[in-house]
């Protein structure tokens, strides 16, 4: 049996751990990199470092989340044609996302470097934080190509049933950034450019990787040179259904610019530093409930794709289920730990004393998270 084809026939809840339980410890290890990478930064370049991480971060999210878009449209159109036994139609299609992600990395590149001090501005690069943020965005903005051919790809491998490479396709930066962020930001004394030089090379590893695995024989999908060839109806219904992540993933952009400003306005760089760490310690709670949302998906578009609406929608309660159990333990940890997680992070008295109120003040919500999450999913 195909690897895609058990995604029809497997029993549900083994199924849904298969698929879910990589994309978890996926994102779980891409969580730790980023915790790491700012305690580093936390410990040896200090609270401005912190917040300037915070300010071009959204920046990079939205990024990505464009090569996401054209993954999300593609790899749900690959899971039904796969499940609708149509291998050429998702070739085409993938070859049309690899051209797509191609024209997105040009465009982005050439439209940021010429708008960078504006863009950092606008998402809250003000007073202290702006050289630093600059610093770091300058050399991490060089990682584009390689950041958006992994998470297009990332998708495409859930979508064939491959969780396992997809789940290294998010390790391999991870672990990469793990190793480089102490040999460049503390023997080689590199500061906020040694965190930038470290997440770039970690995306472009990441992006090689992705790249390796089409090409070595290993995925279903082959890339041809003329399925690369954007055909208008593919690019539309990519779009159609990947369009959707971007306004979502803008809204939380759009949230970043307003606390950003709004939390320097009020509170200062202590006040963007703050955040940086809840928005650290969020992606770390919310691992699993990300990992049976992104597991779930190509399940459900295998199986729409063969008809199999009740399986559809068996699939989609269990996730809910599943996740909102997982949510509600985080969300006691949370609250009794608040003290001792921020602590991790830093050594300022002042981070140190206010942040732990906020960061359970902003988990208040977690518990419904899941049932967010796999809806709009």
């Amino acid at each position: 049996m195909s690897q895609s084809k058990e995604l029809g026939e497997k029993p549900i809840g083994p199924l849904l751990r298969k698929m879910a339980v990589p994309a978890s410890v996926g994102m779980l290890v891409m969580s730790i990199y980023s915790i790491v990478d700012t305690i580093f930064v936390g410990l040896w370049v200090g609270t401005l470092g912190i917040a300037a991480i915070t300010v071009v971060m959204p920046i990079m999210f939205l990024i990505s989340s464009m090569g996401m878009a054209i993954g999300v449209g593609g790899s749900s159109i690959i899971s039904r044609a796969l499940g609708g036994d149509d291998h050429d139609k998702a070739c085409k299609v993938f070859g049309n996302m690899a051209t797509l992600t191609l024209l997105l990395v040009v465009v982005l590149g050439l439209g940021l470097s010429f708008l960078l001090t504006p863009v950092l501005e606008l998402f809250g690069a003000q007073g202290d934080i702006m050289e630093p943020a600059k610093s770091y965005f300058t050399i991490v903005l060089l990682s584009v190509p390689g950041l958006a051919f992994a998470m297009m790809g990332n998708n495409v491998m859930r979508a064939e049933g491959e969780p396992n490479m997809a789940m290294f396709t998010m390790m391999v930066p991870a672990v990469a950034n793990l190793i480089l962020d102490p040999v460049f930001i503390v023997w080689l004394d590199w500061g906020i450019e040694g965190a930038a030089w470290a997440t770039t090379l970690s995306y472009y590893a990441s992006g090689g990787f992705t790249l390796w695995f089409f090409l070595s024989g290993r995925s279903e999908l082959t890339l041809y040179r003329s399925s690369m060839v954007l055909e208008g109806r593919l690019v539309r219904d990519i779009f159609s259904i990947g369009i959707v992540t971007l306004p979502r993933q803008g809204t939380i952009s759009l949230l970043t610019i307003v606390l950003n400003r709004t939390l320097f306005q009020y509170g200062n760089e202590v006040a963007v530093a703050m955040y940086g760490i809840i928005n650290r310690v969020m992606m770390f709670a919310n691992f699993p409930v990300l990992g049976i949302t992104q597991g779930f998906m190509p399940i459900v578009g295998y199986n729409f794709g063969a008809g199999k609406l009740e399986r559809v929608r068996s699939i989609i309660y269990y996730a809910i289920r599943s996740g909102t159990v997982i949510s509600l333990g985080l969300f006691a940890g949370i609250l009794f730990f608040a003290d001792p997680i921020v602590s991790i992070f830093t050594n300022d008295p002042e981070l140190i004393s206010q942040t732990p109120r906020a960061l359970m003040l902003s988990f208040l919500a977690v518990p419904l998270i899941t049932a967010q999450l796999v809806s709009s999913a």
